[in-house]
């Protein structure tokens, strides 16, 4: 008689999230294209890449360099008339037909530019998760349209903490890749927005007043679509809950039927 095996049921694995990454070459930097796609990967799967703008322009040629590296795929357009920008078009038009075809979980706009904020809010309606990428001079309309918004002056300065790390030979040699890091990283630090922060806390907490890290996290962006704790020097956001022991008390928790632990916290009375 053979034994019975123990079955034991397998967790099933979080799905990745299908994303669509378009790049308006005209308001995004090449610079920086490895930490963004990098940033990138840790949302979900970057099925198709594209970038669109007029690369027979001067202005284009970083991006010409790094375009076959990354299998990004460039979208040529050409500038029909003067003072009026084509590519913003073209990537629209590229971004609902791609919509249309049902096979994307979300989208990532790289661009600094406020004319796109129309398309993230109707991606948003059909349900997708927007991503946008942009420098910090973007309008707040368009980073309040997205679901998440990064900064990519924060990738530049992580690019320039690593290039800081090498041997003097690799720094010059990652300087060209990573032009003005140095002013980027010394750049000031914003106020930390304690009372955004404890009132997202409050929100979020149970009727004890403790909250899970994920579920604070969530509700942060949730308000504040741009938040993110490397703005304030912390490369993760539990990092930020632990230094700031003045406003919160932490707990560590064993996870429901698995090994993790989770952390909890809530406002230092």
């Amino acid at each position: 008689m053979v034994s019975a095996r123990p079955v034991t049921k397998a967790e099933p694995e979080e799905r990745t999230l299908r994303l669509a990454v378009l790049i308006d070459a005209d308001n995004a930097q090449a610079a920086v294209i490895e930490d963004l796609l990098a940033e990138i990967a840790r949302y979900g799967e970057a099925t198709v890449k594209r970038i669109y703008g007029d690369f027979t322009v001067s202005t284009s040629s970083a991006w010409k360099k790094v375009l076959q590296k990354y299998a990004i795929k460039p979208i040529q357009q050409f500038a029909y008339t003067t003072g009026k920008n084509a590519t913003d078009s073209a990537l629209i038009i590229d971004a609902m037909d791609l919509l249309y075809t049902r096979k994307f979980d979300g989208f990532c706009l790289i661009t600094s530019d406020s004319d796109f904020t129309g398309l993230a809010m109707r991606l948003r309606e059909e349900g997708l998760t927007v991503f946008g990428f942009g420098e910090k001079k973007t309008p707040d309309a368009f980073r309040n349209a997205c679901h998440k918004f990064v900064f990519t002056e924060i990738l530049r300065s992580g690019a320039a903490s690593e290039a800081a790390e090498l041997p003097e030979a690799g720094r010059k040699k990652e300087s060209a890749a990573v032009p003005d890091t140095a002013a980027k990283v010394n750049e000031k630090k914003p106020k930390f927005p304690k009372k955004f922060v404890l009132t997202a806390l409050e929100q979020s907490a149970d009727d004890t007043g403790w909250a899970g890290l994920g579920a604070f996290g969530s509700y942060l962006t949730k308000l504040q679509p741009d938040f993110d704790s490397r703005l304030y020097g912390y490369k993760k956001l539990s990092d930020l809950v632990k230094a700031k022991k003045d406003l919160f008390e932490i707990e560590e928790r064993q996870a429901p039927g698995s090994n993790r632990k989770t952390i909890y916290l809530r406002a230092k009375v």
